[in-house]
């Protein structure tokens, strides 16, 4: 028989402060509030994963504890300026942790103890947060035998990114298996966020900001303005998820980044622009990337959420592939140098040319690979999102499999928003799309398509 329990770990003599936001914070600040609030857990950043054979529950409740004390963003709340313009963040320097807790008897076999996680991650992941009022950090442990043998994790986006939950999932496994804090604070400096948000005001800072804005101007005003026929006014369809599971991806997707000496995230966003260029019936294609932007000094252990949006403006998309992904390898090296900057100045510019009527780029297709953000064996959990249908690796032959586990509400100004996922024996594409620009038939061509492109090369190059 399993019961719940909650555990509380007490908090203090941490860091504390009060400032502006930083300018990932307050981009996914914006997206977030922008939500119903049934569509909110879908933008937390989750993982889940067995802990076999089992690390003593004091090992992990002490562990968690120092965590608190490493990363200010897992203690920090925002909340809005009071005058309504901008956020900013606190960082509480006391507090408690609550860690949900399963216990399972001693006995429990190991499928007892990963559905029992399952279920306890379902819970924590299908929550949205109150940033203001609570710290944006949840954890479940599944126990037995005194021994913590499944772990969640659910933190909020305004607190991490793909890759901050994995720098964070890497010191909590060296603090809950022996290595001291102090010892991990010696081999890294990750930057905390108040210290980034006081770079990010500063002059060189600024002067930054505007540089990687102009930038992305120069794109906005070169680049089409518009890839699809607008969507339908005043719709209130629901957009469809489309998840697409293939083994055979897996190992393609590297195979043809090797050859092209490109990057496998290159390839994916090649095959992605040939498509969007196909169903468009262009030659080019526009696509908003989401980046890993660690580049600066101190970021590249910050558990926090770094700003990075580039934007990628691929001409003759749909040609040769193979050529397709060199130039978007060299193109992508030159849009990641400008994509830390601050989004709400550049949206700000954006409405203003617009309603001076100056013709600027459709920024309404989104692309994101999360693929390596999270540690090897510390994966993403079955479900493709919290309340859908559990997600399989393909067939039991390997072959692809298309699944709809979901529908979202209407989210304005967005044609599409591709997601690459990994499981352990497959590569996900899952697409979220304006079912008034790209229908459900559309979304499956786009998405089988992306796998042919690759798949074909691949055999190509074998030849």
């Amino acid at each position: 028989m399993t019961t719940s329990r909650h555990l509380e770990i007490p908090f203090a003599g941490g860091r504390s402060g009060d400032g502006p936001a930083t300018w990932g914070q307050r981009a996914i600040w914006d997206v977030i509030s922008g939500l119903p609030p049934a569509d909110r857990p879908r933008f937390n950043i989750a993982t889940a994963a067995p802990l076999d054979p089992g690390i003593p529950l004091d090992a992990v409740l002490n562990a968690l504890g120092h965590l608190l004390h490493l990363h200010d963003s897992l203690h920090t709340r925002l909340l809005p300026d009071p005058d309504g313009t901008g956020v900013r963040q606190t960082v509480d320097p006391d507090g408690r942790l609550t860690v949900h807790v399963r216990d399972c008897p001693d006995s429990a076999a190991p499928d007892e103890l990963d559905t029992t996680g399952r279920e306890l991650h379902r819970e924590l992941a299908g929550r949205p947060f109150d940033c203001g009022t609570e710290w944006p950090i949840r954890v479940g442990l599944v126990v037995s035998g005194g021994l913590a043998r499944h772990i969640t994790l659910v933190l909020s986006h305004t607190a991490v990114d793909g890759t901050g939950m994995g720098l964070l999932v890497r010191d909590l496994t060296e603090l809950a298996t022996g290595t001291a804090p102090e010892a991990i604070r010696a081999a890294r400096s990750p930057q905390q966020p108040l210290e980034e948000a006081a770079f990010q005001t500063s002059e060189r800072g600024l002067k930054r900001d505007a540089n990687a804005r102009a930038q992305n101007l120069r794109k906005l005003r070169a680049a089409p303005a518009r890839l699809f026929p607008p969507a339908r006014t005043g719709s209130a369809e629901r957009f469809p998820n489309a998840l697409l599971t293939s083994p055979a991806l897996l190992r393609a997707v590297d195979a043809v980044a090797a050859a092209h000496r490109a990057g496998s995230s290159g390839v994916l966003v090649a095959a992605a622009a040939a498509m969007t260029a196909r169903l468009a019936d262009r030659p080019d294609a526009v696509l908003q990337v989401v980046v890993n932007n660690r580049f600066l000094p101190g970021l590249a252990d910050a558990v926090s959420v770094v700003a990075g949006d580039a934007l990628l403006h691929l001409t003759d998309a749909d040609g040769d592939f193979g050529a397709a992904v060199r130039r978007t390898h060299a193109a992508s090296i030159a849009a990641y140098r400008h994509a830390y900057f601050d989004r709400r100045l550049l949206d700000a510019e954006v409405d203003r040319l617009t309603a001076e009527q100056v013709p600027l780029a459709d920024r309404s297709c989104i692309f994101n690979d999360t693929r390596a953000l999270l540690p090897t064996g510390l994966a993403a959990p079955g479900d493709a999102t919290p309340g859908g249908d559990t997600a399989g690796p393909g067939n039991d032959d390997g072959s692809t499999t298309l699944e709809w586990p979901v529908e979202f509400d209407p989210r304005p100004g967005l044609t599409y928003a591709l997601d690459a996922q990994r499981t352990p024996t497959a590569l996900q594409l899952a697409m979220t799309a304006d079912p008034s620009v790209l229908p459900r038939p559309a979304m499956e061509r786009f998405l089988y398509g992306i796998e042919e492109l690759i798949l074909t090369e691949e055999r190509a190059l074998r030849v």
